[in-house]
């Protein structure tokens, strides 16, 4: 009978296992005690042994491509992953050469990607090697450190003073912005926990990477035109939210109805950014950002992680990024996450802004400026004086969302949508008529000493831009305690005490950004409005489409009997009533009512 055994060997034979065969069955129903009684039995064990050889035959090539595919994977991969790039390459050259102008944000792309993958080949294979050739530079700058500290630090002020004089001289009101931002910096020293323990590393660093984000963006001409370009895309991309609303509520309301055409845009963005969570995408982004504001700032890697990260998304889910140290961590890293919570916004409330008509490239610039300036302030009000177990770790780990797939993170992402677009809309109630009424009362008292058109909306818009881009506000406070004690209930006490102090900071750095959008932002005079105003696509609003659109208010007149005519520069211009009703669509005049 041990002939009749079946073993892994013979298993993988297939026939010639003699279970599996027709002569191992004839010799197990001769051995069979009553061979009459089991001969159907035997005969139908018979066919299945049949079809089990057949099936294992057919299966063979199968099984040997998936043991082949196993043995060969990384090899296979690597295949694979070199066609994707042969093919990409042949794509990116073809669109270059058709058209290099239209293919102008895929060149940007694609050297971000390739710049980030060579530089953490670098890192990988040279690293270690460039480190040791430049040791001795590195004792030689630390011994020399203690002087070039100072020398670096004389040359900087004065460099600064220099600027500041020269270029206020043609606007004397910067100085106004300028005087506030030293204002809040000693104020909020004045309001530190610890004073002697100040990193004051960290409070120049911050400022100045603050100041530097602010005068590339809002002074150089490369600036404003990649600001200008990231916003324009993001507004073309949520013009994608068309589609969804469309088809839910239909095209008249989306096209009357302001709750219907714009709330959808955070079900849109929120469900985007989920998704880009769960591929890892915004990970690696932040990881990136943080790594800049750690080197130059001495700050932890757990803070500065959360700080980045709120770039991009809001106060409860920041902090998730972090969410196994959050127990670990010292008050003052608590601190600095929370003071990053309150100063800047969430990237669908950014995304319901931008539809609101603000300007998208001052909402991004805001939005990254405050990131270094937080922290920094941070460690100003609540300086470091306990020893953290972060100090110097760069592996942190980035936590996931806890989806299986792609579709459930955008479900997920549309759904916890829901609350904000409620609380968005009963706050644009309330606030869009308190700014109407400050409007009026503003233009009643400016017509009392003969100023026209007195309102929020001259050079204040970009500064109050900057000022509103932030949570802090006290009904954040229940939000930020809420969201921190259901991921660490045990340190619910410490992070009471904390959140007061951190949503002073939070108001203060959305007021120092402000400040340095008043200290740098020069309104730019548009010397032809007809063409400016006649290509422009007026999904947000600017200094330049303000004083376009009040020039054209002056050129309008009504008739006795409504009949609407314009005098020069839009007489006689086809775009003269088009451009009219779009200006009418951001600003009030009486122009508009009648």
């Amino acid at each position: 009978m041990e002939d009749n055994q079946i073993t892994l060997v013979n298993l993988e034979r297939g026939s010639d296992n003699p279970a599996f065969s027709s002569q191992g069955e004839e010799r197990l129903h001769k051995e069979s005690d009553d061979p009459c009684g089991e001969s159907k039995e035997e005969r139908g064990r018979e066919g299945k042994g049949r079809f089990s050889s057949y099936w294992r035959k057919a299966l063979h090539p199968a099984s040997k491509a998936k043991r082949f595919c196993k043995a060969h994977a990384k090899a296979m991969q690597k295949v694979v992953l070199g066609l994707l790039c042969i093919a990409y390459l042949c794509y990116f050259a073809a669109a270059c050469w058709l058209n290099f102008q239209r293919a102008l944000a895929l060149v940007v792309m694609t050297a971000l990607v390739v710049f980030f993958m060579c530089w953490s080949l670098f890192r990988k294979h040279c690293g270690a090697k460039i480190l040791q050739l430049l040791r001795p530079c590195r004792k030689c700058f630390q011994k020399s450190w203690p002087w070039l500290k100072w020398m670096l630090c004389v040359v900087l002020l004065g460099g600064l003073t220099t600027w500041l004089v020269l270029d206020t001289s043609r606007n004397p009101e910067q100085l106004v912005s300028f005087a506030g931002l030293c204002f809040l910096v000693l104020f909020l020293f004045a309001c530190s926990k610890h004073h002697g323990a100040v990193s004051w590393r960290a409070v120049v660093w911050g400022l100045g990477l603050e100041f530097l984000l602010g005068l590339f963006i809002l002074r150089t001409t490369p600036g404003i035109q990649t600001f200008q370009w990231l916003g324009d895309q993001i507004q073309f991309f949520l013009s994608y939210t068309t589609a969804g609303s469309s088809f839910v509520f239909g095209n008249t309301l989306i096209e009357e109805i302001f709750a219907f055409q714009t709330l959808p845009i955070i079900v849109f963005f929120s469900c985007v950014m989920s998704v880009l969570y769960y591929l890892g995408v915004m990970q690696w982004l932040i990881l990136k950002i943080s790594w800049v504001l750690q080197v130059s700032m001495g700050t932890t890697a757990t803070e500065t992680l959360s700080v980045a990260g709120n770039i991009f998304v809001g106060q409860t889910e920041s902090p998730l990024l972090i969410r196994p140290y959050l127990a670990d961590m010292t008050n003052s890293e608590i601190h600095a996450v929370m003071t990053g919570g309150f100063s800047t916004i969430a990237g669908s409330v950014m995304g319901a802004y931008i539809s609101f008509g603000i300007d998208a490239a001052s909402l991004i610039a805001a939005s990254v400026m405050a990131a270094p300036c937080a922290l920094a302030m941070s460690k100003l009000v609540y300086p470091e004086v306990e020893e953290s177990k972060f100090k110097g770790k760069e592996n942190i780990r980035l936590s996931c969302g806890e989806e299986r797939n792609i579709l459930e993170a955008a479900s997920n992402g549309a759904a916890a949508s829901v609350g904000l677009v409620a609380n968005i809309a009963v706050n644009l109630i309330a606030f869009l008529a308190a700014l109407e009424f400050i409007n009026a009362a503003l233009r009643w008292f400016g017509e009392m000493v003969d100023i026209e058109g007195l309102s929020f909306q001259e050079r204040a818009e970009s500064i109050t831009t900057f000022a509103l881009c932030g949570f802090a506000n006290f009904s954040s406070i229940g939000i930020m305690l809420g969201g921190l004690t259901s991921m660490v209930p045990q340190r619910k006490g410490d992070f009471a005490s904390l959140v007061l102090r951190a949503l002073l900071t939070g108001i203060c750095v959305s007021m120092l950004n402000a400040c340095l959008a008043g200290l740098l932002y020069v309104p730019t005079e548009v010397s032809d409005c007809v063409t400016f105003l006649s290509t422009t696509n007026f999904s947000s609003t600017s200094y330049a489409t303000y004083t376009c659109c009040k020039q054209l208010f002056a050129s309008s007149m009504l008739g006795e009997n409504g009949t609407l005519s314009f005098t020069a520069p839009w007489a006689g211009v086809e775009e003269s009533v088009p451009c009219l009703i779009q200006c009418c669509g951001h600003y009030n005049h009486t122009t508009c009512a009648g």
